[in-house]
């Protein structure tokens, strides 16, 4: 990969109905960083990745370098019906329509290239399962297997470890972290500030509406000092950033 942006966000603010949720947010993403958005419930940081993602038009201000950037976002509530009669495979292989087209037909290639994704995320031989029948870690796996297939040079997550057993979490960050190898550009929404500093460089803390970005472990320290808890499995809570 080396195709990853170099994104720069200035003044930026965004909201609903014209009431801002962040203001005047300048943010440089490095091209290929691992990134971190913290803050709490309320802070903005589902916006904040809506708007790099291009689902939300912003009140002010400009995100630049996402001109002919490939973009993968994976919102917390993905809105899949979980009922839906499809397969694992249906659902992993909708990362391919870049690639192949919404009708297209999915040859050896890249049945090859399903099949990889899928060991990937451990779920070989689970192909043909329904949807239906996964565990919600399962699940999550068959998400992270979409985003493989989707090959994209800029990935925004939200909370992609929430309700998920352990073992999943500690895989599906391994794939976070190689995708950063591989020299894209990823940014994730946590509330856990033990992963936080266990795992991402980079971080970005929404408070007030306003953001601060730096080394995840100084950003996490001015946390520490202002009296938020920074222990294991920490998290931030209610007003405890504001």
């Amino acid at each position: 990969m080396n195709d990853a942006p170099r994104i720069t966000i200035r003044n930026l603010a965004l909201g609903y109905g014209g009431r801002p949720v962040v203001e005047q947010l300048d943010w440089d993403i490095a091209p290929g960083s691992l990134t971190a958005i913290i803050g709490a419930n309320g802070s903005g940081k589902s916006t904040l990745l809506r708007a790099v993602a291009g689902e939300l038009r912003p009140l002010a201000g400009a995100i630049d370098g996402l001109d002919g950037t490939v973009t993968s976002y994976l919102p917390q509530d993905a809105g899949i019906d979980r009922a839906f009669p499809i397969s694992v495979a249906d659902l992993a292989a909708m990362g391919l329509w870049r690639k192949v087209g919404a009708f297209g037909r999915i040859g050896r290639h890249w049945s090859g290239e399903l099949e990889r994704a899928l060991g990937l995320v451990g779920l070989s031989g689970a192909a043909r399962l329904p949807i239906a029948t996964l565990s919600g870690g399962q699940f999550q796996r068959v998400l992270f297997a979409r985003l493989i297939l989707e090959d994209a040079d800029l990935i925004l997550l939200d909370e992609p470890f929430a309700a998920v057993d352990r073992e999943t979490t500690a895989d599906l960050v391994g794939l976070v972290r190689q995708w950063a190898a591989e020299g894209r550009t990823v940014v994730v929404a946590l509330h856990d500030l033990d992963q936080v500093r266990q795992h991402f460089p980079e971080t970005l803390r929404l408070a007030g509406g306003r953001g601060v970005q730096g080394a995840t472990a100084q950003i996490l320290s001015v946390l520490g000092a202002a009296g938020v808890s920074t222990a294991p499995a920490g998290q931030l809570r209610g007003g405890a950033v504001a």
